[in-house]
């Protein structure tokens, strides 16, 4: 039996997954950022504690703890780099993992988690090469190839999401213009809006959706609007769906997957979201004449990170 741990910053889930990818038993506990590295710690050992014994799993039948957490990770040795969110800077969280249950431990970035666990068994089951797109708070990406996670040759592959796609109004948090992030995310689907609302933007009723409160505009208002008709909202759907197309086909030229997995919340739309954006990467193919990998939307949800994480250690 395996442990997954999706590290979020609001919520840590922790699940005991079986061979088959099949979740057995999880919990979940509010990820409180500012007890700081050790209270993170403690949760997370406690959670697993908890598992343990409602499952009746022994520390001997235990073989691997994966965690998957939303920043830049060493995967050679666990220690996060960098997590924003959690004001986390290089810091041994696998060790300290490990200082305690004595099993291999293994840390990688949430998106290459849950792009690992579509692999294991969600929508790129039984496929060799694959690259995963989480479109929610920023785009983070897992890379599959020949079975295996992908991670380059430093630890820091598969940043999709700073893929340079265009020039935009803002600059993305990385600190440089144009990041795939910066349009194709659910906070940049919301800051094109409320500009475009700011500068005077008529033809529109997110507003009245969100009872004139700007602030209280979120990713489903807009596409919620977009599918009543809204002006704005499907204009800022088709630039969504314009930029990312761009990232997309760079990615298919460069790796040539057999399938492209769409997650995030922003995959929530299904196929209003999917099926203009398989027509706008068609036409922006470089070579019509030949085959490229299908753009499919991801099955797991928020199972991925716990299921994905467990499996870290069949990837080393």
């Amino acid at each position: 039996m395996r442990i997954g741990v999706d590290l979020g910053g609001t919520n840590i889930k922790v699940g005991a997954v079986n061979d088959k990818g099949e979740i057995v038993f999880q919990n979940t506990r509010p990820t409180k950022a500012e007890k700081g590295v050790e209270g993170i710690v403690k949760d997370i050992i406690e959670q697993i504690e908890e598992i343990l014994q409602r499952t009746n799993i022994s520390r001997e039948q235990l073989q691997s703890i994966g965690i998957g957490v939303p920043g830049l990770v060493e995967k050679s040795t666990g220690k996060i780099i960098h997590l924003t969110n959690l004001f986390l800077d290089n810091v041994d969280l696998g060790q300290k993992i490990q200082a305690y249950f004595h099993k291999p431990i293994f840390v990688d970035n949430d998106a290459t988690v849950a792009g690992l666990a579509e692999k294991i068994a969600g929508s790129t089951q039984g496929v060799k090469n694959s690259i995963f797109i989480t479109l929610g708070t920023g785009v983070g990406g897992g890379i599959i190839i020949n079975d295996k996670v992908y991670n380059g040759g430093h630890g820091w592959g598969s940043e999709i999401g700073h893929i340079v796609v265009g020039e935009n109004f803002y600059d993305c948090n990385c600190g440089r213009n144009g990041c795939l992030e910066t349009f194709a995310s659910a906070t940049a689907l919301i800051r094109y809006v409320k500009k475009r609302i700011e500068e005077g933007k008529k033809e529109s009723f997110i507003l009245e959706k969100v009872g004139g409160k700007i602030d209280q505009i979120e990713g489903k208002t807009i596409i919620d609007a977009a599918r009543e008709g809204d002006i704005l909202a499907k204009e800022a759907m088709d630039r969504l769906i314009q930029y990312l197309a761009i990232g997309i086909v760079n990615l298919l030229n460069v790796l040539d997957p057999e399938k492209v997995v769409i997650g995030g919340g922003l995959s929530k739309a299904g196929d209003f979201l999917l099926n203009p954006l398989k027509e706008e990467v068609q036409k922006r193919l470089s070579f019509k004449e030949v085959t490229y990998g299908d753009i499919v939307l991801a099955r797991l949800g928020n199972d991925a990170g716990i299921i994905g994480a467990a499996f870290l250690g069949e990837n080393v």
